[in-house]
Order: C-alpha cells, then sequence, then structure tokens
C-alpha cells in the first residue's frame, strides 16, 4: 500500500465522492451485521476500504450536517437540534439556530479555492426557511423557530435571491445545487408524508430540482445528476458531496416486487429488523436502503469505467441513527434523538485504492474529522479556520495513539428526546451530564453497549476523572448553558 503522503504532497489532486444517507443506523447495512437489510455494494465496497466502527454524529441531523459542513461543534456554531423539534421554554433551552451563519466556513470553500469543482446533491438543511428573519433576531431565542407547512411554496421566490443564494451550495463554495434547501425531508407538496409522491416519486416537488423526462425515483435522479456532474469536470479535481434525503422519512416502497421480497423476508430476531408489529415499514425502510446500496454501485461502476477509480476518495456515512420509528438495533440503546449509541454510531467507510489500508478500525472517530481530513486529501495546508477534529489520514495505514486517547465531546443545549446534556466519551468509556438536573451516567461501552449498567457508584474515582475533564472543556471553551441548568460550568 502506498503512504498517505503522497496524498498530502501530489500535484495530482484526488477527486473526492462523499456521499452520506440520511437516518441510516450503524446494523442497517450488511458490512455491519444486518441480516435483513440487503446492501451488496456496499458490503463489497467496505471489504476495500477502512471501515471506522466506532463513527460518531450527533443525534439529529441539523447539528451533524453544521458540524460537519464546518468542523466546528455544536456551540460554536449555536446549531444543537432541529429547531421544529425542540421542546421545552427558553429557560429550559438554548434554542437551536437554523441558518449557519457566513463566519463560518464550509469545506466546499476550501477546495474551491485549491481548484476542485464542486457540486452539492440533496439534503442541505443549513439555512433556514427564514434567514433574512432569523439573522437579524436577538440571540438567545425566547421562542423555537418555525418552517412552512407542506404545500406552502410562498418561501421559493425570496430563496432564489441573491439576498438568500449566499446561504445556499452556490454561495459557500459549489457550482451548483441540486435539491437543497431548509427542509430536513424530500415531501414538500402538500399532504407532505401522507401524500402519495411524499417527495421520493416523480413528479418531485422539490423547487431546487428541475423535472427531467425520465423522473422517476429521486435517489436515483440525484445520482444521475452527480454522474453526470463527473463526467463534465472529469480532468478533474472535483467534489461531489451527495447527501441522499434517503433513507428519512417519509417511507415510500421503491417498487411492488422489492417490498414483496422483504414482506416474504424472515426477520433478523438478534437486531429486531423485519420482524413484529412494524414489519411492513421495514419492509418499505429495506427498499429505500437496497436503493442507497444500488445507487453507490453506480458512482463505483462509472469510476471504474471511466479509469477514475483510483485517484478518488469515496467516504460513506450517515447523519445520525436509524430513526426508531422505522429500524431497529437492540444490540444498542437508543435510536436518532437520542445521545445514548443507537442515536450517534453510524455506518462510516473511507475507500481509496493504493491510499487507505482495507480494514475495520475500532478507534473512535467523530463527524468533526471530515473536515480536517478533506483538506489533508487536497493538499490544502494553510487554511486558517478553527476546527474541532483531527485529520483521519493517521488512521489510512493503521490505527494512530491520537485517535486511541482523544476525548471525544458533545453538547445539547435544547430538548428533544431527552433533557439538555454534555457528554465525554473517552477511550472506553462515555460519561453523561444532564444540564438541569446534574444527574449522570457512566457506561463502559466496549461490555456495555446497550448502556444498561450506569457505573457512577461502583466507579466514582473515574465518573469524577471524567466529569472534571468534562467541566475544563466547557469552561475552557465558554460553552453556553441552558438557563435552568444546575451548574456553573
Amino acid at each position: 500500500m502506498g503512504g498517505v503522503s503522497c496524498s498530502k504532497s501530489s500535484p495530482i489532486k484526488p477527486n473526492i465522492v462523499f456521499i452520506l444517507a440520511d437516518d441510516l443506523g450503524y446494523a442497517d447495512v450488511g458490512f455491519n451485521g444486518s441480516k435483513y437489510y440487503e446492501t451488496p455494494a456496499l458490503d463489497n465496497l467496505a471489504k476495500h476500504s477502512l471501515v471506522m466502527d466506532q463513527s460518531y454524529m450527533y443525534p439529529t441531523c441539523s447539528p451533524s450536517r453544521t458540524a460537519l459542513f464546518t468542523g466546528k461543534q455544536s456551540f460554536r456554531t449555536g446549531v444543537y437540534t432541529v429547531p421544529v423539534l425542540e421542546k421545552g421554554n427558553d429557560q429550559e433551552n438554548i434554542f437551536s439556530r437554523w441558518t449557519v451563519e457566513k463566519k463560518h466556513q464550509i469545506y466546499a470553500e476550501p477546495l474551491a479555492k485549491a481548484g476542485y469543482k464542486s457540486i452539492h446533491l440533496g439534503k442541505w438543511h443549513i439555512v433556514g426557511p427564514y434567514p433574512e428573519e432569523e439573522l437579524k433576531k436577538t440571540f438567545p431565542l425566547t421562542e423555537k423557530l418555525t418552517q412552512p407547512d407542506p404545500g406552502d411554496y410562498s418561501w421559493v421566490a425570496k430563496h432564489k435571491t441573491d439576498e438568500i443564494m449566499q446561504y445556499y451550495p452556490e454561495g459557500r463554495g459549489f457550482v451548483k445545487n441540486v435539491g437543497g434547501t431548509f427542509r430536513g425531508d424530500p415531501a414538500f407538496e402538500e399532504g407532505g408524508y401522507k401524500s402519495h409522491t411524499g417527495g421520493y416519486r416523480a413528479p418531485f416537488s422539490n423547487p431546487f430540482i428541475e423535472a427531467k423526462a425520465d423522473d422517476e425515483w429521486l435517489t436515483d435522479r440525484l445520482t444521475s445528476d452527480a454522474i453526470e456532474f463527473m463526467d463534465q469536470n472529469k480532468k478533474g479535481p472535483f467534489f461531489v458531496n451527495l447527501h441522499y434525503y434517503a433513507v428519512h422519512r417519509p417511507i415510500k416502497n421503491r417498487s411492488p416486487k422489492l417490498y414483496e421480497k422483504y414482506m416474504n423476508k424472515e426477520g433478523d430476531t438478534i437486531t429486531g429488523q423485519g420482524i413484529g408489529k412494524r414489519k411492513e415499514t421495514m419492509a418499505g425502510y429495506a427498499t429505500m436502503v437496497e436503493s442507497v446500496d444500488q445507487n453507490v454501485q453506480r458512482i463505483v461502476d462509472y469510476l471504474d469505467e471511466n479509469g477514475l477509480r483510483e485517484n478518488t476518495i469515496i467516504i460513506f456515512s450517515s447523519d445520525n441513527g436509524y430513526n426508531g420509528g422505522q429500524s431497529s438495533n437492540d444490540l444498542m440503546r437508543g435510536s436518532k434523538g437520542y445521545i445514548y449509541e443507537g442515536g450517534i454510531r453510524v455506518p462510516s467507510l473511507i475507500n481509496w485504492p493504493g491510499k487507505v489500508l482495507a480494514r475495520r478500525t475500532s478507534e473512535p472517530v467523530t463527524l468533526l474529522d471530515y473536515f480536517p481530513t478533506l483538506l489533508s486529501v487536497a493538499g490544502i495546508t494553510d487554511y486558517k479556520g478553527q476546527l474541532d477534529g483531527n485529520s483521519m489520514t493517521d488512521l489510512f495505514e493503521g490505527d494512530s495513539e491520537l485517535f486511541a486517547e482523544r476525548p471525544l465531546f458533545w453538547h445539547l443545549a435544547s430538548i428533544n428526546k431527552h433533557g439538555t446534556c454534555s457528554v465525554i466519551r473517552k477511550k472506553q468509556y462515555k460519561l453523561i451530564q444532564f444540564l438541569a438536573t446534574g444527574n449522570l451516567e457512566l457506561y463502559n461501552l466496549q461490555s456495555d453497549p446497550k448502556e444498561s449498567n450506569n457505573l457512577i457508584t461502583e466507579n466514582p474515582e473515574l465518573t469524577k476523572e471524567l466529569l472534571d475533564e468534562l467541566v475544563v472543556w466547557r469552561k475552557a471553551n465558554h460553552v453556553p448553558l441552558p438557563p435552568n441548568a444546575s451548574m456553573l460550568y
């Protein structure tokens, strides 16, 4: 295997394809053990990739995507959860921002300066529906932000003006945007999730996707546009930011044939996938998972057929854990929205022939590591912005002490599935401090991935050590606490 040094110094910059699924859980892919969902393309890709077995996001999409794009912790951007999902009042929450201010650069901007032609396809979610009003407000907010109902297109004209477009992909380093808006799901049309198309079936209701005669299924269309862009820019370097709306709700069957296959397939009693009262929902979800997998294969095939594979790094991940209403993983606690493993641990891999050693690593990595990784593989050494992660190029050929020893932090200052909290994960231990009560939970993730045995009573010394480090981190970084927090720092 070639060393990673060539990726840092070579004048030939690699192409980058970053595929992000939405709400795809850790155990929803074959390469992480699923026996019910079928992902042969991803499984094959994983055999030739670095698979990050402990890859972490935030528990919901807004903070995940903001942190991913900016390389910054949520408290720096003020995006803590999806604004419309927040519960409680302004004494219990620091209500979340929606629009990422221009002072926070996103990773496409330094890539553009380095000569990359970049396209964003699919979910964007780092601009609000009313950014001009939002950014005039005084923060912290006294009320949470809102969004227009499905079928309300009154915002569209404004969003196509220069004033708002600066917060869209074309204003942030990309040369083209296909389907990215404020919305977190594809169901823009009247009826939303209950409509026939749900945004997944043509005609698409997304005002930032121009209709084509052969439109049928949203995931296919986004992939086709990605391939078209790569073909137009194959001399490189190109950057494809392919952030599928799938497998986010609404659940729509890709085809009757696929649905029938999964309805007739035996479920998995270990994970709970494909069994029980939600069998029909999970069968529909399975068709969407398989569709994502088929489209990943289309990307790989294009790169292979055009001699681009060896000089292209492929990243695949998901923005948070599975949605508890549409999948299952009885091997981990929690799901989307929860700070427990089921909500934040996701399937992730990096593929780069000759540059990345194919293997699985158990070193914990975080969404904050992607921005510095992209800078590193693109050979960008003069980026001046603040970044909270580390380049994963240090893992491309083997495990690194840096990743084994460093602590990971989360800070959720608004309420969604549970109370506000701060978290430190160090080595195999994870400490959660709930901010309103000060209550603590400590888990050994290595021996207790279901987080069922709280160790604070039997291990008070470790609890104090981790809590002290968490408090020092908050204090040093001026991390804001909700008004009802029971601690000063």
